[in-house]
């Protein structure tokens, strides 16, 4: 009996938690008995979205060109054949394809128009950012101007116009000045007269 618990006593003491054990946290415990979280995946795109229909409009595509040589098939071989049960039966088997080619055509049209309208969705999305885009740049840029606009003196601006005016107006007296012809003999009538009749006379001199 005195074994018996001897025994017991070491077993609740191996059973009981040490004070000096590490302690685990609430969502580590959490994680060890369920697992961690998978990530969320992110949500497919409209352009994903597109890109999916399209594949998928793309293998109905190929079933109808599939139907439709099964069909084209079946008519040419009812035309070369006599009424009866087997004319009856390849006809039957044609209005089959043909049912299911008119499905796969709707089904097809479907999934263009939901195409359609994700590409739609997503041009809309894109010209917005565009258009926030430009509104945001041109707001910078009048700020821009606003600044460097203040840096200017309206006051300043014009006395630099006057100043402009002036040189150019001394510039020009300077030019008149600079062009003006020196003092020279007066010339009047009588002299243009003398230097006519020279020239006439000189021009007998040389017919002689």
């Amino acid at each position: 009996e005195k074994e018996y618990r001897r025994l017991s006593v070491g077993a609740l003491s191996a059973a009981a938690p040490s004070s000096h054990s590490p302690r685990i946290a609430p969502h580590a415990m959490a994680s060890r008995l369920f697992g961690k979280a998978t990530p969320k995946a992110p949500a497919p795109t409209t352009a994903d979205i597109s890109q999916k229909l399209g594949a998928s409009a793309d293998g109905i595509d190929g079933k109808i060109q599939k139907l439709e040589t099964e069909l084209a098939r079946y008519t040419s071989q009812m035309k070369n054949m006599k009424d009866g049960p087997a004319k009856k039966q390849v006809q039957k088997r044609a209005m089959q394809i043909l049912k299911q080619k008119k499905m796969y055509e709707a089904q097809r049209d479907r999934t263009q128009q939901q195409q359609f309208n994700m590409d739609q969705i997503g041009f809309t999305k894109d010209t917005l950012v565009d258009t926030k885009d430009t509104v945001n740049a041109m707001k910078a840029g009048l700020k821009d101007m606003k600044k460097e606009f203040k840096k200017m003196d309206l006051g300043k601006i014009e006395d630099l116009q006057d100043d402009m005016a002036d040189m150019m107006e001394q510039a020009e007296e300077i030019q008149s000045t600079l062009g003006r012809s020196y003092a020279q003999d007066d010339v009047d009538d009588a002299d243009l007269e003398a230097t006519a009749a020279g020239g006439e006379g000189e021009a007998t001199r040389q017919l002689v």
